[in-house]
């Protein structure tokens, strides 16, 4: 759980997803339209990727991708970014976490 922690701190925002996901794909592409160049960890093609999903699923992630960190904090999946998105909180969230400028 520590280094699923430590690397969501890496960057003002972290997003570990697997390639075959297409949610993941979608929450990765809603991001990247805020002008966001997060970190993307695919989980399965990452050596750790097993242990990362592992704590992941014990951090309270269900599923277990995608998972965002904005600002060093987990924020959730992609139920979590959609409706911060509807409500108009994640690009507030983005520029908090220095991941965008306006």
């Amino acid at each position: 759980m520590d280094m699923v922690m430590k690397l969501g701190a890496s960057s003002a925002v972290v997003i570990s997803i697997k390639s075959s996901c297409c949610i993941s794909h979608t929450i990765e592409t809603l991001i990247r339209s805020f002008g966001v160049n997060p970190i993307v960890y695919e989980l399965d093609t990452h050596s750790n990727g097993k242990q990362m999903e592992k704590a992941l699923i014990e951090l309270g992630c269900q599923p277990s991708v995608p998972a965002i960190f904005i600002g060093k904090e987990l924020v959730g999946g992609a139920n979590e970014i959609m409706s911060l998105n509807v409500s108009g909180k994640l690009k507030q969230m983005l520029i908090r976490a220095n991941a965008i400028w306006v």
